[in-house]
């Protein structure tokens, strides 16, 4: 080991807070200020929440909390709303000679539509002027919407 590079260690070196506390210490410098310390810490005195609420973290954090919340609402609305029986058979986007007939059958909504197939394909082919390809178009833009076909509403068998 080289003599006389190694700085001069005090085994009672005095450490002061900005607080006012103070301990002793070994180290190689006889005097050491610090602004914070165990007894001023809001970690050790429990303070932490008080700290926190005065930078806006709490609020914040609630603020993204109900932005999230209110943003699933809306998506569940627009999902409901998009399934919605009560949607006109004219937003389904059919042919308008479907469209013309259904409502001429007395089926003007969604909700007509599923109960219609409810009762089975054929219920849907005897309307006069509606045929296999209106209905093939029908079941897939209802199924675009997110519809639940009837089980009775299999898929078309040729």
């Amino acid at each position: 080991m080289k003599k006389d590079i190694h700085p001069t260690y005090y085994p009672d070196a005095t450490v002061i807070c900005a607080c006012g506390n103070s301990w002793k210490t070994g180290s190689t410098q006889k005097e050491i200020h610090t602004e914070v310390c165990s007894a001023c810490h809001p970690f050790f005195t429990g303070q932490m929440a008080r700290l926190l609420d005065k930078e806006g973290q709490v609020d914040r954090f609630y603020r993204r909390l109900q932005a999230r919340q209110d943003y699933i609402e809306e998506q569940q609305a627009r999902a409901s709303e998009r399934t919605s029986p009560d949607r006109q058979i004219s937003e389904l986007k059919l042919s308008k000679r479907a469209v013309d007939v259904l409502e001429k059958a007395g089926i003007k909504t969604a909700g007509d539509v599923l109960n219609k197939l409810a009762e089975g394909e054929q219920a849907m082919l005897d309307i006069e002027g509606f045929g296999r390809k209106s209905l093939i178009d029908l079941k897939k833009s209802l199924r675009q919407f997110g519809y639940e076909l009837p089980a009775a509403a299999e898929d078309i068998v040729v």
